[in-house]
């Protein structure tokens, strides 16, 4: 039985504040507690009380990060309190970004959580683009999985990715960018496969890269784009709107000899 305050571990969205869902908003406005990722746009609290708490609780790759074990620890505490808390993740909050680890850990606590799912930025990236991630002619699925593993033994097995003929959507790939293009290679994925890469999206600020899997690394490199960044794997990037496209590349239109 729950005796405390509530949390809600809300997605914001890839960045885009009209992203954000009605649930998502209606939670926001009743929080008396805000704890707020980097990579969620500020401008979401737009719908939070002028009453609530805001607190910064930043977790970006590379980069000085809030401890999990202090969030967690926080969150905790305020519903204890019996405060309503929100929890505001980018993306979603089931999608790497560790929200099963923290509805654990606050329901052995006897807290009552909710999730409030948000729209990742591993569908958001390519639909800015125009890509979609299946296709009946390209792709009869994708893949979601992370760039590199908690450990070195935990990497993904990216051979094995290589052989299924879906589309892979890369989160946090862009530091080990190299490896996975050397896997793939390996694994039997052609060189010639199109490739997206697609950095802060639906974002004013979003910029993209569309090249190769064997010119990823050293386009990439060339490139000013950096993390937060979705790559994009599969012919389903020949459905890039023109404007993205590489001349080398064809269109899906001029791909399926239409």
């Amino acid at each position: 039985m729950y005796t405390h305050g509530k949390v809600f571990l809300v997605g914001a969205g890839p960045g885009d504040p009209d992203l954000l869902t009605i649930k998502a908003v209606k939670a926001i406005a009743q929080a008396d507690v805000v704890l707020i990722d980097d990579l969620v746009n500020p401008a979401v609290l737009q719908h939070a009380s002028p009453s609530a708490r805001i607190v910064q609780v930043g977790k970006r790759g590379g980069c000085q990060s809030t401890p999990q074990a202090f969030i967690e620890k926080l969150m905790l505490a305020e519903a204890r309190a019996g405060q309503c808390v929100v929890r505001l993740k980018g993306g979603d909050p089931f999608i790497f970004g560790r929200g099963g680890e923290e509805r654990q850990h606050l329901m052995r606590h006897g807290i009552a959580v909710y999730v409030i799912n948000g729209i990742s930025s591993g569908l958001a990236a390519p639909a800015s683009l125009g890509i979609p991630l299946t296709h009946r002619d390209w792709a009869q699925g994708a893949i979601f999985v992370t760039g590199h593993g908690k450990t070195p033994d935990h990497r993904p097995d990216w051979a094995a990715l290589a052989k299924t003929g879906l589309t892979l959507v890369i989160y946090m790939g862009v530091a080990h960018c190299q490896q996975i293009q050397d896997e793939l290679i390996a694994g039997g994925l052609s060189v010639t496969t199109p490739v997206a890469v697609v950095q802060s999206a639906t974002r004013n600020h979003q910029n993209q890269l569309i090249t190769t899997l064997q010119r990823l690394s050293s386009d990439l490199s060339a490139s000013s784009l950096g993390s937060p960044s979705v790559i994009v794997i599969g012919d389903v990037v020949r459905c890039a709107d023109a404007q993205y496209q590489l001349h080398s590349l064809p269109s899906v239109v001029a791909a399926m000899g239409a």
